[in-house]
């Protein structure tokens, strides 16, 4: 099984990928080089976008300004992390066989593995590939790929309500699913804490807050507008709680719902 294939079996591709088509003659031309198959494979399939909240797939095509393939002290650089790494090709000999080549942030060491940029995500993501300079992936969490596409972000500030935290939570995965874990903290009063998951299939992405404020925060492409709204509502009303307030991103009040802010 090639890097890609046995990478999509573990973390399935979005829907829409972006980005993720173009000229691929016309990017080699640019570049002068040939890029390596399994790459092509990896783009075409999953487009512009992050695994697991960390590794950022960087693509040819798109106008986004942290899109495109660049030289970087002699590595060709096709993808980043959170944290500024850089995951690169030493372009030497085959393509094919270009070893993978990790920089940390502000020359904070260097790592050399294997070819293969689809195995290399596919090791991380299993962790599989070790790692001084990356960050590892959460344990007990099946990995994930967010498309960097537009998105709306809503906040909504809830009543407490008489049902316990774990109830709320419950109902509220319940309305929305089918969901999958994100991640979460809760310290040890279990007085605060958040929840981060998202749904399958519509790419809608929550956090739930246990600390103060009572708070369910969403993104969702701007077609789900009418739809979030409904189902979020709808878990709010099941969970026994009321919507206080609306906010966008940058946490101002929205008059309503339908208020734009990508």
């Amino acid at each position: 099984m090639t890097g890609p294939q046995a990478l999509t079996r573990l973390v399935p591709p979005p829907e829409r990928p972006i980005d993720a088509h173009g000229d691929w003659a016309d990017v080699e031309a640019r570049l002068g080089v040939r890029l390596p198959a399994d790459y092509k494979q990896l783009v075409e399939r999953y487009g512009h976008g992050e695994f697991c909240d960390y590794l950022y797939l960087r693509t040819p095509f798109g106008p986004g300004p942290h899109n495109g393939l660049r030289y970087d002290d002699g590595l060709l650089v096709w993808g980043t992390t959170m944290d500024a790494d850089r995951l690169c090709w030493r372009t030497e000999g085959d393509p094919e066989e270009w070893p993978v080549v990790v920089r940390g942030s502000g020359g904070t060491g260097r790592e050399e593995f294997a070819p293969g940029a689809a195995w290399f995500v596919e090791g991380w993501v299993t962790g599989g590939v070790r790692s001084a300079v990356l960050a590892g992936m959460e344990p007990d969490l099946a990995p994930w790929f967010n498309a960097f596409r537009p998105r709306l972000h809503r906040c909504l500030r809830l009543s407490e309500g008489p049902r316990p935290y774990a109830e709320r939570l419950r109902i509220l995965r319940d309305v929305l699913a089918p969901t999958a874990d994100r991640g979460s903290w809760h310290d040890e009063d279990g007085v605060h804490g958040q929840d981060h998951f998202a749904t399958v299939g519509t790419d809608w992405h929550l956090t739930y807050d246990h600390s103060h404020p009572h708070q369910i925060r969403v993104s969702f492409p701007p077609e789900d507008r009418t739809k979030a709204r409904d189902r979020l509502f709808a878990a709010v009303r099941l969970m026994g709680c009321t919507v206080l307030e609306i906010t966008a991103a940058d946490g101002l009040p929205l008059p309503d719902w339908d208020t734009d802010d990508v």
